[in-house]
């Protein structure tokens, strides 16, 4: 299948005349030695009209293009022929030029226009531009390598351009010559020519010493580009790239990266009659797809309706966050790091992820990510005009120290993994790059459920450092000043980012509020209810094939205390008898109730407890993670937690009695979630979760751990 390769240059402005632009372009005839493969090139076709303002030359090109020898035999040629007409009208100040190959014209057409204009603002300039396109039919087989070849022949040459120009305008210099007059009619014809062509007035001609014109060769021919000569330009130069402010404010780009901007560019101005995106968001899209033109516009299509659909463009002036957010959102902007992006700040660790996900719902925590993301475009713009340079991304810096098992709770780590996605389709490109400081033991897990949700490119900018690593060598002061490095960090910098700290319960939302908002948060997929009555606990059944699994949970105690436990069991115990009347098996509309250790186990010969009973009261939330020594069975246990009679007098105390005459109070209710990871996705960090113990102790008010096993639950109030 062929593909038509096309190619459209920015606007090049010389801040030299149109004439003597022409001068310098016409000595690159016959031969250049600045151009190698440039080997001889005749005059077939010449025209001049009689007031020597319009001039047309055809011209036959020579050229030994740098191909491979086998690739010239199989062709049988050793030169390859173009032929290019250049149109010069020096009344108007325009050159055109078209090519086109001669040799292999059946099987490969190229086109190419280029022109040299006046410059619509300043008309001492001239503007350069130029337009190609390749279409290869058929070539013996090698249609792919041919258009490897061609492609890289095309943008070495156009990089030669400029340099051809100005290397000629600097020999025309050392010989004297600065200025070359403009056209103007001959005398004879002077009043038919000034009726029927009426024209700005022309600035006279400065008198200069004859020999100093050169006239015959000045304008002869040249190459000159502003639009092609059939189609009028669709509006003002002011449209259109140039050169110089790509370079000022985007970066340094190839030409056919260039070429690939431009033309997404035309086309969205085309399509697109709303709000355009500014060019270096384009260029984002262009870069997140290796400056495939399709896919980038595919991509940007699908975010610019995201856009339009969630009115993202009026995020900044008309939103306004919550005032939970502001409080507990523990994120702000921050100055710059040292190559001048601006720098974010996210003490994630300080921060109760799983608090502001109940209190707000996932929408509202998602609208100020975006507006986060909206007011980082505006930093990079801002940015790019006070340094002078292109910057058009920024840099993360992400706090871990404090985080812990709350951060795993499933639904806040759902709702990450949905903010991630929409910010890695809508902003790619925008993360310069993700300074992770004072990693956990825990952060291993959380980062297994993260990375698969993460873009390649933007994996690649993740620096981690775990503890105070980040203040020796290659740490943070590599990448930001120590001017402003924050105050918590152990800088002098006040930093005014909020503390976070949790949520007030007071603040959450109901179930009900939330799926009212449709964030399903407490749906059943993700949790499972079951019921715990007293002498009849609820069990759930984990069977483990590769000894270093890691078994995790997350659940809230709806109602009642409760005991939770963990056992192991090399014998799969039996499934209970769905049948039986006993209190084996009882299902309640308050969710399901399961025994699975059977009455005559032995605790010690039939099973083992792998982790030291926990006990949870009414409203806590837990979660938890155990790395198994074994293969096996594993039996995750909540029991009723039924109150020891008090200790000095062993008679029950009034609150007991009173508890207990409560009916309702010999039954409890659990939401649970479970799941198991398998070593192989911690990526070898398996070792890092050994004693996570000794790192939450500290962390959290309440934390069990037993030092034979490796594990930790904590436990959130």
């Amino acid at each position: 299948a062929a593909m038509v390769q096309k190619y459209q240059s920015p606007v090049r402005v010389y801040k030299h005349p149109f004439e003597l632009i022409m001068a310098a372009y016409e000595r690159r005839f016959p031969t250049c030695p600045l151009i190698p493969m440039f080997v001889a090139s005749d005059t077939v076709n010449e025209y001049r009209s009689e007031d020597g303002a319009i001039h047309v030359i055809e011209r036959r090109c020579k050229l030994d293009i740098d191909a491979p020898r086998l690739l010239k035999k199989i062709a049988g040629v050793d030169y390859v022929y173009f032929v290019q007409k250049n149109s010069l009208n020096r009344r108007e100040r325009t050159l055109h030029i078209e090519a086109y190959n001669e040799t292999f014209s059946n099987r490969v057409i190229i086109n190419e226009h280029c022109s040299y204009t006046v410059h619509p603002d300043n008309e001492d300039w001239t503007c350069f531009e130029q337009s190609a396109s390749l279409d290869i039919k058929s070539f013996f087989g090698f249609e792919s390598t041919v258009e490897k070849i061609a492609m890289k022949q095309y943008t070495s040459n156009i990089k030669k351009g400029k340099e051809i120009i100005e290397y000629y305008l600097k020999q025309l210099e050392e010989e004297g010559i600065t200025f070359v007059p403009r056209w103007t009619p001959p005398v004879a014809c002077k009043s038919e020519s000034s009726t029927s062509h009426p024209r700005r007035p022309v600035s006279p001609a400065i008198n200069i010493p004859e020999s100093a014109t050169k006239e015959g060769l000045s304008n002869k021919e040249i190459l000159n580009t502003s639009s092609s000569p059939t189609e009028p330009t669709a509006g003002t130069p002011d449209d259109k790239l140039d050169a110089d402010y790509i370079k000022r404010y985007l970066g340094d780009l190839t030409p056919m990266q260039e070429s690939c901007l431009i033309r997404l560019r035309q086309w969205l101005q085309e399509t697109h009659k709303g709000k355009i995106p500014k060019d270096e968001h384009i260029l984002r899209f262009l870069r997140a797809r290796d400056f495939n033109i399709d896919k980038a516009r595919e991509i940007l299509c699908q975010s610019l309706t995201w856009r339009k659909q969630h009115q993202v463009d009026y995020i900044l002036d008309t939103w306004n966050p919550p005032q939970v957010l502001q409080d507990y959102y523990a994120g702000g902007w921050h100055h710059h790091d040292k190559d001048g992006r601006p720098l974010y700040v996210l003490r994630l660790g300080q921060m109760d992820t799983k608090g502001l996900v109940r209190a707000l719902g996932e929408e509202a925590l998602l609208r100020y990510v975006l507006s986060i993301n909206e007011e980082g475009l505006r930093r990079c713009e801002e940015n790019t005009k006070v340094f002078g340079r292109p910057i058009s991304s920024w840099t993360c810096l992400v706090d871990l120290e404090g985080l812990n098992m709350r951060h795993l709770w499933r639904p806040g780590v759902k709702a990450l993994l949905r903010i991630i996605e929409v910010v890695e389709a809508n902003y790619p490109e925008t993360l310069g790059r993700l300074l992770i400081l004072r990693a956990p033991r825990v952060f291993p897990v959380l980062w297994t459920l993260v990375s698969p949700f993460i873009d390649d490119n933007t994996r690649k900018k993740f620096l981690i450092y775990a503890g105070n690593d980040y203040q020796g060598p290659g740490g943070l002061l590599d990448y930001i000043d120590k001017e402003i490095i924050p105050d918590f960090l152990g800088g002098e910098c006040m930093c005014e980012v909020p503390e976070g700290g949790l949520v007030p319960k007071s603040l959450y939302r109901t179930a009900e509020e939330l799926e009212n908002e449709d964030i399903k948060l407490w749906t059943e997929t993700i949790y499972q209810s079951a019921s715990v009555f007293k002498g009849a606990p609820h069990e759930v059944l984990i069977q483990i094939v590769d000894a270093s699994s890691v078994i995790t949970w997350d659940f809230d105690v709806c109602k009642g205390d409760i005991v939770f436990n963990i056992f192991h069991s090399k014998r799969a115990p039996q499934p209970p008898k769905k049948d039986s009347l006993g209190a084996h098996s009882i299902t309640s509309p308050g969710g399901n109730n399961v025994q699975l250790i059977d009455k005559v186990w032995q605790l010690g010969r039939d099973y083992s407890m792998v982790e030291s009973p926990l006990i949870c009261k009414e409203g806590e939330s837990v979660q938890g993670s155990h790395v198994t020594r074994w293969p096996g069975f594993y039996i995750l246990q909540w029991k009723f937690h039924s109150m020891p009679a008090c200790a000095t007098t062993n008679l029950p105390r009034v609150d007991d009695v009173l508890a207990s005459l409560q009916v309702s109070s010999h039954k409890c209710k659990v939401m649970y979630y479970t799941e198991v990871i398998g070593s192989e996705d911690f990526r070898g960090s398996m070792t890092s979760l050994e004693s996570s113990h000794s790192g939450f102790s500290q962390l959290s008010a309440a934390t069990t751990s037993s030092s034979q096993s490796h594990s930790s639950s904590m436990i959130s109030r």
